[in-house]
């Protein structure tokens, strides 16, 4: 059996804080999930053709999230409160990508988000455009979750299409 690739369109976004209505879980729009490796130089005594670059801190992307503004939101709230009280609360969060059936096909934990940046749309009278709110989030790090299912599914359907061989693999994520 053949699967496509997943779409990008069904997500989830969920924060562990407190209260939140229903419109505090959707999004149009979640971008930032994205890590950098430094590579740190070492330079080799006796040794002049290259350099040995070996991997180094992490730098993870701010996290974007956009949505349709609405009246009523704990997220908002928190984000407001943050930015004009000076009453930063990191919270963690859980974005997941759905499948067809509402399941979540993979999971990234973000850990101690704090937001930096909220930015409203513009207004235009010519237009009848929805108003957008943009809210950008630092954070330590993410974890993915469902990783190791799905590379060890991965490498099982490879094993099936090169000739039915058995392939085992164990990965943990911390």
């Amino acid at each position: 059996m053949f699967e496509y690739p997943f779409v990008g369109f069904h997500f989830l976004v969920v924060f562990e804080i407190f209260p939140q209505v229903p419109n505090d879980f959707r999004f149009q729009e979640v971008t930032g999930l994205s890590v950098d490796i430094n590579l740190d130089t070492y330079n080799e005594g006796g040794e002049n053709r290259f350099v040995h670059r070996l991997p180094g801190r992490t730098k993870y992307a701010d996290l974007v999230l956009k949505r349709g503004m609405t009246l009523v939101s704990g997220v908002t709230a928190w984000c407001i409160d943050a930015i004009q009280n000076f009453n930063y609360q990191p919270t963690n969060m859980l974005i997941s990508l759905l499948n067809e059936d509402h399941l979540p096909v993979s999971s990234w934990y973000i850990k101690n988000a704090i937001p930096i940046k909220y930015d409203i749309s513009g207004f235009n009278a010519e237009q009848n455009h929805i108003v957008i709110e943009s809210l950008t989030l630092r954070y330590e790090y993410y974890t993915t979750l469902n990783l190791s299912a799905a590379v060890t599914a991965g490498i099982s359907a490879v094993g099936d299409l090169l000739g039915g061989g058995s392939a085992s693999v164990s990965i943990s994520v911390p």
